[in-house]
């Protein structure tokens, strides 16, 4: 009796994947559970201050430009994160044992000390700068008023997609990514669409930034995932 109770106490519990928004990842893309879509592009930094008077007012007239050719919402988001140096001294450790050079294999194991008592100590962190570029049926303008509305009666995007639905919203999507990143490189930033490893590996850290570090994510071949 204890354990029937003690089971239907567990199955009582929210599962963790009820609170996330996302419902899969494929294709380089995020489904959303409302059918929506998500390109999340990471972006490079540029020092404003560093540049010269002509520089500087060339990148603000650039940015001006991209902001007003924009005709659908962006999100920037900006994450600063614990340096995680551990793949770093992986490689010297490597580097270290390959090395036939005794004094050079005590400079490297110096060096590989001496970089992760400093880690350690100032606890130095990294930023990463992305763009999340959205697709929503309901905001596609190309699209007429009665076929937007259709979509979303059929309650199986709250769900998942049909694969043609998702390819078509998906080839919207990918012109929108295209759009903005012409629009930032103009500004002399690099931009790089993240795939599906990426993106499971962003979300993985973002909803798990303690356990990130020592538990880092495994390749999508190992992994099994269960639908819910």
């Amino acid at each position: 009796m204890k354990n029937v109770k003690a089971t239907n106490k567990r199955a009582a519990i929210p599962n963790t994947q009820k609170n996330v928004s996302v419902s899969e990842i494929k294709h380089d893309t995020a489904v959303m559970k409302d059918g929506t879509l998500r390109a999340v592009l990471m972006v490079s930094s540029i020092n404003f201050a560093l540049k010269n008077e002509d520089e500087q007012q060339a990148i603000v007239s650039s940015y001006v430009s991209f902001l007003n050719a924009l005709d659908h919402p962006l999100q920037v988001v900006i994450q600063s994160r614990q340096l995680n140096i551990k793949p770093y001294l992986e490689k010297l450790a490597a580097k270290e044992r390959e090395q036939p050079n005794e004094l050079l294999r005590m400079q490297i194991a110096d060096y590989r000390s001496f970089v992760a008592e400093l880690v350690n100590l100032g606890k130095i962190m990294s930023k990463q700068f992305y763009v999340v570029v959205p697709f929503d049926p309901l905001s596609n303008k190309k699209k007429s008023f009665w076929s937007r509305f259709s979509e979303v009666l059929n309650p199986a995007v709250t769900v998942r997609l049909k694969e043609d639905r998702f390819l078509k919203r998906k080839r919207d999507l990918d012109m929108r990514v295209r759009q903005i990143e012409s629009g930032l490189t103009s500004m002399g930033l690099e931009v790089i669409r993240l795939d599906t490893q990426s993106l499971i590996e962003l979300f993985y850290a973002t909803y798990n930034p303690d356990i990130a570090l020592s538990e880092p994510m495994p390749g999508m071949e190992t992994m099994s995932v269960e639908s819910i």
